[in-house]
């Protein structure tokens, strides 16, 4: 059966591709959850106008996001942690720790799975972290861990 896809899905296509499917994943899955509509001349008319529309959101998302990403860069985050007699950090400063921070301290909700560190930090320094805004708008904003005896 042939069907439109409303939005993008990874195994099968993006918004407004035509694409061949079962009888039953159409009828049982996809039609009823509104990711798809049946393949006819008048759904294709309706799917260009809801690309377009579609489109037009994306855009202007991504100019919010570029303008959020220039005010978040400026941000220096501090993060006091206790240390041990090396100098390690008593567990790790995380992307949930860092999301507190900044809703703390900024007033600015970022969600912990925006922001992308490569593991935990687990040492005192400086640190570029980055945050992904919208699908290639990254934010690096600098965090110091710091001695919370020195805070």
């Amino acid at each position: 059966m042939k069907v439109i896809l409303r939005k993008d899905l990874a195994n099968l296509g993006r918004m407004g591709d035509v694409v061949n499917v079962k009888d039953g994943y159409a009828r049982n899955y996809l039609i009823p959850r509104g990711y798809a509509y049946f393949a006819s001349e008048g759904a294709i008319r309706a799917i260009e106008i809801e690309k377009k529309r579609h489109l037009k959101k994306l855009e202007q998302e991504r100019a919010k996001a570029e303008a959020f990403s220039q005010e978040l860069s400026q941000i220096q985050l501090t993060i006091p942690m206790k240390v041990g007699e090396e100098g390690k950090l008593y567990g790790s400063v995380t992307p949930l720790i860092i999301s507190e921070y900044l809703l703390n301290e900024h007033k600015i909700e970022i969600d912990k799975k925006q922001i992308l560190l490569e593991e935990p930090i687990k040492s005192l320094g400086v640190f570029d972290v980055k945050i992904k805004l919208f699908q290639d708008v990254f934010a690096t904003i600098k965090v110091w861990v710091i001695n919370e005896e020195e805070a």
